[in-house]
């Protein structure tokens, strides 16, 4: 079948042009001005941009956190996706059983997704040990799996030391990949857990002053140093959310170190007084959320271009089953927002509207730079001839208010609830299907297709010389 888009704004992260698009076979076959196609399905697009789909990198969807299981598994997680205009996600595994190979979990993951996801997909592999044998088989995963990202804690159970974490980076740095890391102080942040929890301190704000922002902070400036010293191995910083770490990581890039930063949007507009609400334990995720001075510290980020990515880290636990599990003790909570379906609407709404970065800014960040550091390039990512015609509409000119009642995934609030969004997504497409349309979801489970990836190529994604006064 073939598919038609006149009449919009395409843009890319170049740019942006008046043109139609022309799709067939799931793939973009034409672009180009007053193009017109016997028996083509024709979408007007008059008034609206035509982006590159959303690429979600940050997605924990059929998790078991130990104490719990995320309850969005990989249709209802890539439902809600879809419906806010990401056609691909890439989804970090959990940990499993102490030991276990890196392919186990592969294959628990691909039991999970298959039959079940509506958008494509891959995944992170996740460290959480390090000798020969688990040295040895990351090779494999690049080679063989199309697995080119790898991901390990500082903090949790299954955190690696500075010896272990210095061995992955040498490693994922020698076989073309690349290393994600959730920089925390564990040892640090123990300890204030221990002392608030004694005094009695057990409220949620509590949750975010046993995690300041300088054990997030330490940990970004540590692992920093440490890929250094592993030969420059290429880093990315998971869910950055505050402007100390953001400072560390600005000056790895005027030393032109292989850095690249993620940051989330509930990291650009919620703050910690949120915990102080009667509500305050939807709120609990690591890293907490911080000062709203710090939210204008991460935008002044994705204004002169150190933060890279936007993405989610959706993991969702019921307000309901949270209250049954922290009571008074905010440990007791399992850490993780809803929110994959919000994330293109509102960075749209607070970021491209309110003028703060450019259309083509806000395709970099939410499309373009995703695809090239994680192995999708030029499949995804882009608009141009051969592309997957994965595609989101949006109009500019139309507002919304978010409501968790219209929302596709399966947890019962949202973070957002109340926020009005200039800037409405009107329809998406996965490979040339519509798979959400004004609001309806109207794709199929099994429709996604797993994506084996490209290994890291640095000529995609290096940086220019970066002046730390102008961002430039």
């Amino acid at each position: 079948m073939k598919r038609l888009i006149k009449n919009g704004t395409v843009v890319s992260a170049e740019g942006a042009f008046q043109a139609d698009l022309l799709i067939h076979d799931g793939c973009i076959s034409a672009v180009g001005q007053d193009l017109a196609v016997d028996g083509a399905e024709v979408i007007d697009a008059a008034g609206c941009y035509v982006l590159p789909g959303g690429i979600d990198v940050h997605t924990h969807f059929n998790i078991d956190v130990g104490i719990a299981r995320s309850c969005d598994d990989f249709f209802s997680g890539t439902r809600a996706a879809a419906c806010g205009g990401t056609t691909t996600i890439i989804d970090h595994m959990g940990f499993g059983p102490a030991g276990c190979s890196l392919h186990h979990q592969l294959a628990v993951y691909h039991r999970a997704a298959a039959g079940q996801a509506v958008i494509d997909y891959s995944f992170h592999s996740v460290i959480q040990h390090v000798d020969e044998q688990i040295l040895e088989e990351m090779l494999a995963l690049v080679k063989d799996e199309g697995i080119s990202s790898f991901k390990f804690y500082l903090t949790y159970g299954y955190k690696l030391n500075d010896t272990d974490a210095l061995r992955a980076l040498t490693r994922l740095g020698q076989i073309g990949a690349l290393t994600t890391v959730h920089p925390e102080n564990d040892a640090a942040i123990a300890a204030r857990r221990t002392q608030l929890l004694a005094a009695g301190h057990g409220a949620p704000i509590n949750h975010a002053r046993s995690r300041p922002l300088e054990c997030e902070a330490e940990a970004i400036a540590r692992m920093v140093n440490l890929a250094r010293l592993a030969g420059d191995a290429p880093l990315y910083i998971v869910h950055l959310s505050n402007g100390l770490g953001l400072d560390y990581l600005r000056l790895a890039r005027v030393a032109n170190q292989p850095v690249w930063v993620e940051t989330c949007p509930q990291y650009l507009l919620l703050d910690e007084s949120n915990y102080l609400r009667e509500d305050g334990l939807k709120y609990i995720l690591s890293p907490p959320l911080r000062l709203r001075s710090e939210l204008e510290k991460l935008w002044g980020g994705l204004i002169d271009g150190s933060i890279d990515t936007v993405a989610t880290d959706h993991c969702t636990f019921p307000y309901q089953q949270r209250q049954q599990m922290a009571q008074n003790d905010f440990s007791r909570c399992p850490n993780g927002l809803p929110g994959v379906e919000n994330r293109m609407a509102l960075l749209f709404s607070e970021g491209v509207m309110r003028e703060r970065i450019s259309v083509s800014r806000y395709v970099d960040l939410t499309s373009t730079m995703p695809a090239k550091l994680f192995g999708l390039w030029p499949r995804k990512g882009n608009l141009a001839v051969g592309a997957d015609a994965d595609i989101v509409i949006i109009d500019p000119r139309r507002s919304h208010t978010l409501r968790h009642s219209d929302m596709h995934d399966n947890a019962d609030y949202s973070p957002y609830e109340g926020m009005s969004c200039q800037g409405t997504l009107v329809t998406t497409l996965s490979r040339g299907k519509v798979v959400a349309h004004e609001g309806q979801f109207t794709g199929a489970a099994g429709a996604g297709q797993f994506l084996a990836r490209k290994p890291f190529d640095l000529a995609l994604v290096q940086h220019g010389p970066f002046n730390s006064t102008t961002g430039v």
